[in-house]
């Protein structure tokens, strides 16, 4: 018997779990086309190489701007938010363990319209964000070593994360687990140097990071967050496995929350111990960013050019290859959820019959990060340009989340687990919806346009008969009619 079919059957023998994985995609109506073959080890490793757990590198003069220096503040204010909806990521993949996110669980807890919407809102994330990563990355690496343009640093990451994902999805889980222990080995070094550095006066002690009365306000601090929030997307990519997950469902809602609660601490730990290292802390409030530069500056304060090196070049290889190689194989099964439903067009849903990865759709991401990576390349601003829109279109999707929570179980089924049904994803979706209004205007322009976008697109969809406005778990007779 195959690794394969032993693994399916183990998930089938435990019979009446509300967390069965293996024998509950049929009930559906789909067929298990993607191979099952996913811990709970590696979906929390997973989890963890796709938010990075050096992210705040590379955003950290912007966050402590934006904060007035409460950098921690932001990011223990985005962990909460994050877990509330985590919660909810958790509870409805119970109810319908199968890829495709939040197009998943808003189409089939409300109605497959406002799905719909949620998972084009989230395709603003998922799509844009390796073309981000890629040239974040590009960008640090040609700083280091000018000869080679940016163009040719985008190709290459570009074409060496397609190739990995196109191997299979259990060949990615090895690679992440040696980048992850990569990136801890870094951020190990450097809070052992900047602690050390603090210790013996070359920062300044205190807690301005977690509160300050002198800037403080409620404003201040959401719209730091709708920054902030970009270091910790990525957990929800968890669920778009759901169709690889070797276990019970309530692995990959237990990994999303480990993942969060572990990357949250090291990000509030690793800005706490870069603000105590800044060197002019008012300078950077007042004036910004504008190199990126604000982390790799205070590592130098501690260490010496060796830890700017060390964190500049980590914050490289994190960003453009582990963090882009999980954000393409969660984009391509987005993208494989929505073909098989007819959402999107039928050649993104093919599955290659040997490696049980959705083939097309990973070339499809692959190619949509290529062309927009060039594009920007070219661009003065074309990193700022991309990451305003980056975060609006996940809070949106989030946001629809938690009311899809509330709707499915306690209105429809009547649930009376008030904490995990009600209390959680209202108190996630009111910080969310805190932090939509309070941030930057043209990333709430472009994002409502991009919205509109997805409505006119759904009504196109309704019209012609590719999608019906129903909820609910599918028999399999109207998933064939469906598909």
């Amino acid at each position: 018997m195959s690794t394969e079919s032993r693994g399916s059957q183990e998930v089938a023998a435990l019979p009446g779990d509300a967390g069965e994985a293996g024998d509950r995609i049929e009930e559906f109506g789909y067929k298990q086309e993607l191979k099952r073959s996913l811990k709970f080890s590696d979906l929390l490793v997973y989890g963890l190489i796709f938010m990075v757990p050096i992210a705040p590198f590379a955003i950290f003069g912007s966050v402590f701007q934006a904060s007035g220096g409460m950098v921690a503040m932001a990011y223990i204010v985005g962990m909460l938010a994050m877990m509330c909806t985590a919660n909810s990521y958790a509870q409805m993949v119970q109810a319908f363990p199968m890829s495709g996110s939040v197009y998943t669980y808003v189409g089939r807890g409300i109605t497959r319209v406002l799905g719909f919407v949620a998972g084009w809102m989230i395709l603003l994330d998922y799509v844009l964000i390796p073309a981000l990563l890629y040239l974040a990355a590009a960008i640090a690496m040609n700083g280091m070593i000018p000869a080679v343009p940016l163009w040719a640093w985008l190709v290459a990451f570009v074409a060496l994360n397609t190739l990995i994902n196109y191997l299979g999805i259990e060949f990615t889980a090895r690679v992440n687990k040696v980048m992850l222990v990569l990136e801890l080995l870094v951020l190990g070094i450097f809070l052992v140097i900047g602690f050390t550095a603090v210790a013996n006066g070359q920062g300044s002690f205190n807690f301005d990071a977690f509160f300050n009365p002198h800037t403080f306000n409620w404003s201040l601090i959401f719209g730091a967050v709708s920054i902030a929030v970009l270091s910790f997307l990525g957990f929800d990519g968890i669920s778009t496995l759901a169709e690889e997950n070797a276990g019970t469902t309530k692995s990959l809602g237990r990994s999303m929350i480990a993942a969060l609660l572990l990357v949250g601490v090291l990000f509030v730990v690793q800005t706490w111990v870069a603000s105590m290292l800044v060197h002019d802390p008012a300078g950077l409030i007042s004036n910004g960013d504008p190199n990126g530069t604000a982390f790799y500056d205070a590592a130098q304060n501690a260490g010496g050019p060796f830890l700017f090196i060390l964190t500049a070049a980590a914050t490289a290889v994190a960003w453009g290859f582990a963090n882009a190689l999980v954000a393409q194989a969660a984009t391509s099964r987005l993208l494989f959820a929505m073909a098989r439903d007819r959402q999107l067009p039928a050649f993104l849903s093919r599955v290659h019959p040997k490696r049980g990865v959705p083939v097309n759709a990973t070339f499809v991401v692959a190619a949509i990060s290529l062309v927009l990576g060039l594009y920007l390349v070219t661009q003065p601003n074309g990193l700022t340009e991309i990451s305003t829109l980056v975060n609006f279109g996940a809070l949106t999707a989030f946001s629809l989340l938690n009311i899809a929570v509330v709707w499915w179980f306690v209105v429809r089924q009547k649930s009376r687990r008030w904490l995990v049904h009600l209390v959680l994803p209202l108190l996630g979706l009111a910080i969310l919806v805190a932090v939509i209004i309070n941030a930057n205007i043209s990333a709430q322009i472009l994002g409502v346009l991009w919205l509109a976008v997805g409505v006119v697109v759904a009504i196109v969809l309704l019209k012609t008969g590719r999608m019906t406005d129903r909820a609910g778990a599918m028999s399999p007779v109207d998933a064939k009619e469906v598909r």
